[in-house]
């Protein structure tokens, strides 16, 4: 059985007869489903079908998992990197290294002494492990955790010019996800191995597909090499246009492919799914710029439809997820006919909530 194949078993134990589903909704999107459902915003995913449980162990937690409740709250997190809410996501408004001279940026000490803490964050999701598909998250890797650091500009320019520091930094940013990521697999009993980097927008990479593979691609193997030593699926995510990489990736072991921005250029997904999917499962492909917040709901069910049935042509290897965490612009009426494409009615998801709701009453009474 190789890798694809045990993504497919192991979702088949999880799963229904319905296509899984792996969905991210924006903090608003998630409390107006909560207010909907009349559930707290933590239980917004069984309610609405999830099928994997997974943790941020790396500096994704610092972006997502701390939520502020008002535009201009800060925190700095544990790699020295202030983030200040605006509008629905944290934002990076200090890079540590930003500006700092070669000798200081390599002294840059990595939060080593946090591991445990990080990886703390798994105690939920391994609590699901009988219900759920469950997976770690060791992402940002190399390229987007160390321009987190730098700040993009720098970054991009150090690449640019292939320089020494680049390369060095890159390697050492990987360096701390494969030690979370060795750590993880060892303590915990998951379903996969969660990687990534953005590298594209809409049209194209930030760098060259050769500078992407001459400096990147070779930590980012590293990390990829915890999870196939460890017998386990590999996920890689990034946005944009990242195409002319996924040949590599195949190669480089990566099993699963996310999110599938299908309006950026080259990101078919039936396209990718003929080319690719003997070796790839995809997660993803409902585009949340034009599709989910301003089509008909008839025309979100019809996409929903031809992009399930596009992807698993062959049987399977399809995860329905949106291409970017769900707008809170959605209506709610495209939400549910998107989750109906996949087999599951809002009665259905009503359904849930009343359970849910018993079960919250049952443990406070």
């Amino acid at each position: 059985m190789n890798s694809r194949e045990r993504v497919l078993a192991a979702m088949a134990r999880h799963s229904t007869d319905r296509i899984p589903v792996f969905m991210w909704f924006q903090p608003s999107t998630r409390r107006r489903l909560a207010a909907l459902l009349d559930i707290p915003p933590e239980y917004v995913d069984d309610a609405m079908g999830n099928d994997i449980r997974q943790a941020w162990v790396n500096n994704n937690y610092a972006m997502e998992g701390i939520v502020h409740d008002k535009n201009g709250e800060q925190h700095v997190d544990d790699w020295g990197i202030k983030w200040m809410k605006w509008g629905e996501f944290n934002q990076i408004v200090e890079y540590p290294l930003a500006g700092a001279d070669v000798d200081t940026v390599l002294a840059y000490e990595f939060p080593r002494d946090r591991i445990e803490d990080l990886l703390a964050n798994m105690a939920p999701v391994m609590e699901a492990k009988d219900e759920y598909f469950t997976g770690v998250d060791v992402s940002p890797c190399a390229f987007e955790m160390y321009w987190r650091l730098r700040g993009l500009e720098e970054t991009m320019l150090e690449i640019a010019e292939q320089s020494d520091l680049a390369y060095t930094m890159l390697g050492r940013c990987a360096d701390f996800a494969v030690e979370l990521a060795r750590q993880a697999c060892t303590r915990f009993d998951v379903d996969w191995l969660w990687t990534g980097d953005d590298v594209a927008g809409q049209q194209s990479m930030f760098t060259s597909p050769d500078s992407w593979r001459r400096l990147i691609k070779p930590h980012l193997q590293r990390v990829v090499d915890v999870g196939t030593a460890n017998l386990l699926p590999v996920a890689f995510h990034s946005c944009g246009a990242i195409r002319p990489v996924i040949e590599d990736l195949v190669e480089m072991g990566i099993t699963v492919l996310n999110p599938i921005q299908c309006n950026c250029a080259g990101m078919e997904p039936a396209d990718l799914k003929r080319d690719f999917g003997a070796d790839l499962v995809f997660v993803g492909g409902v585009d949340t710029q034009q599709l989910l917040p301003y089509a008909t709901a008839a025309d979100v069910r019809r996409a929903t439809t031809q992009l399930i049935e596009a992807m698993t042509a062959d049987g399977g290897g399809y995860i329905l997820a949106a291409s970017h965490t769900v707008p809170p612009e959605t209506p709610e009426v495209n939400l549910f006919a998107m989750y109906e494409a996949a087999g599951m009615d809002r009665d259905q998801i009503f359904d849930r909530a009343a359970d849910i709701r018993r079960k919250l009453r049952t443990v406070q009474s």
